[in-house]
């Protein structure tokens, strides 16, 4: 696996490094020596799983409060998404900034999404499953977010969203 940190203080790109042969390939996907080697939290207690039936379904932007923040290992199984993370940390030298990151099928590329970062996705193409690991387990009471469109924060998406959330559009801008 190779990584390669983002520009937000935490957040790393990650690359599978494919073995091929006559049956396709083979690839380590998540591995919880080397995210300790990065210096990255590698206890993932929850996986969960994302089906997004149309092209411009929005997710996010989602975070846990304290004392349940979690981090995520974020990949695409299944199609394209645009995927978003926001520091929310109070006092990193990158707070308040975000980041977007094309993750496909094909490119098979993760995201490492930090404890205290916000994170949310826009589906690029029909049938989009993503998959996730977390570093804790789901806290309702303690589910947090911001809306995708807050000009504080600024993000530039692709394209607009056409399936959103009742709760997702609930959510407060700044």
């Amino acid at each position: 696996m190779r990584f390669t940190e983002l520009a937000l203080k935490g957040a790393f790109l990650i690359e599978i490094e494919p073995v091929s042969d006559e049956r396709g390939f083979f690839a380590r996907c998540w591995s919880r020596d080397e995210l300790a080697a990065h210096g990255l939290q590698d206890d993932l207690p929850e996986c969960n799983l994302s089906f997004n039936a149309q092209r411009g379904t929005l997710r996010g932007l989602h975070y846990q409060a304290a004392p349940f923040e979690q981090a995520k290992l974020v990949r695409c199984t299944r199609g394209a998404i645009y995927d978003v993370i926001v520091d929310l940390r109070a006092g990193s030298s990158t707070q308040g900034r975000w980041e977007a990151v094309e993750i496909t099928m094909e490119n098979r590329r993760l995201v490492y999404v930090p404890a205290g970062f916000a994170h949310g996705f826009l589906t690029l193409c029909d049938s989009t499953e993503v998959a996730y690991q977390m570093t804790g387990n789901y806290a309702p009471a303690h589910a947090r977010g911001i809306r995708w469109d807050d000009p504080s924060i600024g993000v530039t998406w692709p394209m607009a969203p056409t399936v959103i959330s009742t709760r997702d559009r609930s959510y407060p801008r700044s």
